[in-house]
């Protein structure tokens, strides 16, 4: 049997993201409409930043090269953001498509609750956006 003490008791997550071209990837998230809360930058060039919408967090940073730009990213990754009961989902969907993302699929009901649709960023990661069921 485990305690409270003995358990990690995480409050959130905050995934990381490496990719291959940053500046496509930020205009994919902001289409989706995540907003830049930190940038990292190193001699003037811009190496990552820290996406936020809501209470959400994602961070995306440039590949280096050092493992081989050639390398597959986001094989076997879905991220779930979960969005307000109250938010009008389709109406979402659509300002995305309209800044130019591409949709999976057009937003639908799921059959355990919840309304959303599916999207894949540039280097494949997929995301669900979805109400809570």
């Amino acid at each position: 049997m485990t305690t409270t003490e003995d358990t990690l008791n995480a409050q959130k997550i905050m995934p990381g993201l490496t990719v291959n071209d940053l500046s496509k990837s930020i205009s994919f998230y902001e289409g989706l409409g995540f907003s830049i809360e930190h940038r990292w930058e190193e001699d003037g060039k811009l190496l990552g930043i820290m996406f936020q919408a809501g209470d959400a967090k994602l961070g995306l940073s440039q590949d280096d090269g050092a493992k081989g730009m050639d390398r597959v990213k986001g094989v076997g990754i879905r991220l779930w953001l979960e969005i307000q009961k109250d938010v009008d989902v389709d109406a979402l969907a659509a300002r995305a498509k309209a800044a130019g993302v591409t949709l999976d699929g057009e937003p639908e009901d799921f059959p355990w609750g919840g309304r959303g649709f599916a999207v894949t960023d540039p280097d494949g990661f997929k995301l669900t956006i979805s109400t809570a069921p």
